[in-house]
């Protein structure tokens, strides 16, 4: 699964474009669309061709964790909002976190709460954190209940106590 385009135009609106290099709210050197820039790299300045370039690579490194740390299945909207999650916090967030655990055990509402948790930089709540943690709790419900009510494809999660809704009729 990739992300989709409304995944990335997710990232975009968060990460906004900067042609320059910038110091995030978290004190590190960031280029284009929220490309950390690493040790060899060096950038004065970039084109938005460029910038859409390093966004494709990195959002494929937020891909390839959500991938490899969750270890399970999701529908696009779930997908979007995790690697939209990764993409800012980086892999290790996501596999620290009590999101994770209760993804792995398949308690779906609770992981969707525990978006909304990541909302601080240098130790300080920013508000743009803040919209952006709730919009990926969003996305995230809306997978949730896109595949709780059988109109998605099912998440093969551990203990999934819903899976005998999928498909369900309703009177």
């Amino acid at each position: 699964m990739n992300t989709s385009n409304l995944g990335i135009a997710l990232i975009k609106e968060f990460e906004s474009f900067s042609p320059k290099p910038y110091l995030c709210p978290a004190g590190k050197l960031t280029i284009g669309y929220g490309h950390l820039i690493k040790a060899g790299e060096t950038f004065t300045t970039l084109t938005e061709e460029e910038a859409l370039f390093l966004l494709k690579k990195d959002v494929e490194i937020a891909e390839n964790a959500v991938k490899t740390i969750a270890g399970c299945s999701f529908n696009q909207y779930m997908f979007d909002a995790l690697v939209s999650f990764c993409f800012n916090l980086g892999g290790g967030a996501l596999e620290q976190s009590t999101l994770l655990s209760y993804l792995k055990i398949g308690r779906l509402k609770d992981a969707a709460k525990e978006f909304e948790k990541w909302n601080k930089a240098g130790g300080q709540v920013l508000q743009g954190l803040v919209i952006r943690r709730k919009t990926e709790k969003i996305l995230f419900e809306a997978g949730r209940l896109e595949a709780k009510n059988g109109n998605g494809k099912p998440y093969p999660l551990k203990n999934n106590r819903s899976k005998a809704k999928f498909g369900a009729k309703r009177r």
